[in-house]
């Protein structure tokens, strides 16, 4: 396994563009922190977003995971050049020739994946735990670690995510195609929902139901929106509505199931299509 990293990492680190977008990802991370620092004037009145306590533990689990995971969108396009570099420079063919399996092959490259999502759940759990720590008006252990599974499913939803993008980059090989054929996919998935909805089943309650079971759909539910959550709490501090949120903002048990089916089924289809080309 360590040889095989070896190898993909080696491939990363020798292309110029893939150099720039990973480090860019990572800046772009850590901008997070400064929606503590920026003040805003509406109504001539300035505030500043670290006070109005979205780095509130356990708060800022939630909100720091779902923001990251809109930038999931750079290292995407990593793995699918990642895929396209191995078909257009030829490095794919050589591998094969210098013996590598193609099991061994795609095994590579989810472990590349799994690099890629460990690498950004460890550097967002350090992020939130500083933020929190800083600006947080509840320090106490057993509020800084509750809601801590956040971090678990935003390490699922990029390994789901970048196992789709593989599968993307192995079945078109060209990297501008196979990004083009992920948002194909998701325009895809709300046409069928509104064929679904508004054609065949007419019932609002059951398409939802079955769109949560979509590859793309299901991996999004992982990290619900929080911002309702951030608005609830503060409508709840303030005792300004009796009015509550009912809204479940955690994952069932059944959305994990469904992302990890996926996940399995889109490394699994890729070492199918690549055992069955002709390379």
């Amino acid at each position: 396994m360590k040889r095989l990293l070896n190898i993909e990492l080696q491939k990363l680190w020798k292309n110029r563009s893939s150099k720039v977008l990973i480090i860019s990802y990572f800046v772009l991370l850590s901008f997070i922190a400064l929606l503590a620092s920026v003040n805003f004037k509406i109504i001539g009145i300035d505030f500043r977003l670290a006070d109005q306590g979205i780095f509130n533990f356990p708060y800022i689990w939630h909100f720091n995971t779902y923001i990251a995971a809109i930038l999931k969108f750079f290292l995407a396009l990593v793995i699918v050049s990642m895929m396209a570099n191995e078909y257009t420079y030829g490095t794919l063919k050589q591998n094969l020739i210098d013996g590598m399996s193609k099991k061994e092959f795609i095994q590579s490259k989810f472990l590349t994946v799994l690099l890629f999502a460990v690498g950004s759940t460890i550097f967002v759990f350090l992020m939130s735990l500083i933020l929190g720590y800083c600006f947080s008006s509840y320090t106490e252990t057993s509020i800084v670690f509750s809601d801590l599974e956040y971090i678990g499913y935003y390490f699922l939803k990029l390994v789901a995510f970048f196992s789709f993008c593989l599968f993307a980059g192995i079945l078109v090989k060209r990297s501008a195609f196979a990004f083009g054929f992920i948002i194909l996919w998701y325009i895809v998935e709300i046409i069928i929902i509104a064929i679904l909805r508004w054609l065949v089943i007419k019932d609002a309650d059951i398409t939802n139901k079955i769109f949560d079971f979509f590859p793309l759909q299901s991996i999004g539910n992982l990290i619900k929106e929080p911002f309702t959550k951030f608005q609830t709490y503060k409508a709840l501090e303030n005792m300004n509505t009796g009015i509550v949120n009912e809204k479940f903002y955690g994952t069932h048990w059944y959305e994990i199931v469904t992302a990890l089916v996926w996940t399995a089924f889109f490394i699994f289809m890729s070492y199918r299509i690549l055992k069955k080309r002709d390379l």
